[in-house]
């Protein structure tokens, strides 16, 4: 079977990848290994209700916002986007107080500085890099947690501007002030969730790579790349079936990627894998997921933070119990009552060793056990907001990292790829090109996470593959 390109894994950056490259008249084929597509965006269905794994909620997609002129040329502004509160998209909770973080950069630093007014000065300066986003090279080697420091006296302000970000990994000793400005620019343009599961993502780019004559091969487990005279010519699947290309994407976690290729390459050197080898990977995320009595909690059109102490920058590291946790709502299907609702908080992987071992389904008993008492935390953490939770709930679902690296092969069960590192960024942010000439990496341990960073980066290796000659 020979292919213009060949795509490995269909996440969000591989689907993307495969669709633009298959519109442009190239034969594409994805290689899946699980038995549905969609990597983090996929949903699972339990109690005839789907479930969302990754995707929670997205910024910039108003018209002329960063994400919106990309979803127009996917085909995704026709979803069903359903738009967040203005005065208070997500709210933060520390301790007994709540602060709304509000659309718009000028409302955004206006309503905080209500609350901290010692502090309008430093908010207008805030959103205004904010607004206009310095380029990666004058940011890159700044580290958030020393610029918030800069810019802010108030410890709890420093607190509630990084409430929001259970959606990365908060390192003080590592986060670039690059990625961290980035996603938090975005939401506070404008912030939407999806009106059904992440799956109407993943169905349109699927159905759109079809119309286009690419193919979709799932169960089809990648053990090898073969590479002939410095370039890769085929991949090579578990069930023994072999897929020739000219070009190859891996939306494939990068050490993952490089580990098949088992034969000594004159190109991919000794220095360049023990480098990829050596990165370390983000934390992973526990997740809750409950289904609701009917008629028990009116919906609400934002997120909740909610923290035990205003220790936002560290709690996942001091804390034994959960420090933490992201409250998301789904919007109803139909009428004013929420149905599901999911809670997360980060779970570093030092919590998973004891079964890292084990498969999905044949962890024992002191995994379940330990899976029930985070849950039973995350519920008292969310009932400082939502008083009662714990007596709506009528069902629950749970997943840790372990769950994640069984389904996505993420290392670690990472939720974000390689950690990014300002001290040291030109070794931990990766480029789509790779001493390979016809293998191109995308995906989020590249720069950019999340909905908008992955996209964003599947339109560089888009780009970047179009340069080749």
């Amino acid at each position: 079977m020979k292919y213009g390109v060949v795509v490995i894994g269909s996440g969000l950056g591989g689907l993307v990848c495969a669709r633009q490259l298959a519109k442009e008249g190239r034969r594409v084929v994805v290689l899946e290994r699980q038995v549905q597509p969609g990597g983090c965006l996929q949903s699972f269905r339990r109690s005839d209700m789907d479930f969302d794994t990754g995707l929670h909620y997205v910024g910039g997609l108003a018209e002329g916002q960063p994400l919106h002129e990309a979803f127009q040329q996917l085909g995704l502004m026709q979803l069903p986007w359903h738009r967040l509160d203005a005065d208070g998209f997500d709210q933060i909770t520390i301790g007994t107080q709540t602060f709304p973080l509000a659309e718009g950069f000028e409302h955004f630093a206006a309503t905080l500085g209500d609350y901290f007014p010692h502090e309008k000065d430093a908010l207008r300066q805030y959103v205004q890099m904010l607004e206009h986003l310095p380029p990666m090279e004058d940011i890159s080697e700044v580290g958030a947690y020393d610029y918030l420091k800069s810019l802010f006296q108030d410890p709890l302000l420093i607190n509630v501007l990084s409430g929001t970000a259970l959606k990365m990994e908060l390192r003080r000793e590592s986060l670039p002030l690059f990625n961290f400005a980035h996603s938090m620019s975005s939401y506070i343009q404008s912030s939407w969730r999806l009106k059904g599961s992440g799956n109407l993502i993943v169905d349109s780019l699927i159905k759109d790579i079809k119309a286009f004559g690419g193919e979709i091969v799932c169960r089809a487990e990648v053990q090898e790349l073969k590479d002939q005279d410095g370039r890769i010519v085929a991949a090579r699947c578990s069930d023994g079936n072999v897929y020739e290309g000219t070009i190859f994407v891996s939306d494939v976690h990068p050490q993952l990627t490089f580990s098949w290729l088992t034969t000594p390459s004159p190109i991919l050197k000794g220095i360049f894998r023990r480098r990829i080898n050596a990165l370390e990977n983000t934390f992973g995320m526990f997740t809750a997921s409950l289904v609701l009595k009917p008629d028990t909690l009116p919906y609400f059109n934002h997120n909740k933070y909610v923290y035990r102490e205003a220790n936002v920058w560290s709690f996942p590291e001091d804390d034994k119990s959960v420090g933490g946790v992201m409250v998301s709502c789904r919007v109803p299907e139909t009428g004013n009552y929420a149905r599901q609702i999911d809670l997360l908080t980060p779970m570093p992987w030092a919590l998973c060793k004891p079964w890292e071992n084990t498969s999905v389904g044949r962890r024992g008993e002191s995994y379940e056990m330990q899976k029930e008492r985070l849950a039973d935390d995350c519920i008292r953490l969310a009932e400082r907001v939502i008083p009662g939770l714990r007596d709506m709930i009528e069902k629950r679902y749970t997943s840790t990292p372990l769950t994640w690296r069984d389904y996505t092969l993420s290392p670690c069960g990472s939720a974000f790829g390689i950690r990014k590192d300002y001290r040291q960024p030109l070794l931990t942010m990766l480029s789509p090109k790779t001493p390979i000439p016809n293998l191109f990496l995308t995906g989020q341990s590249l720069v950019l996470h999340g909905l908008e960073g992955v996209t964003m980066t599947a339109f560089n290796t888009l780009s970047t593959i179009r340069e080749l000659k």
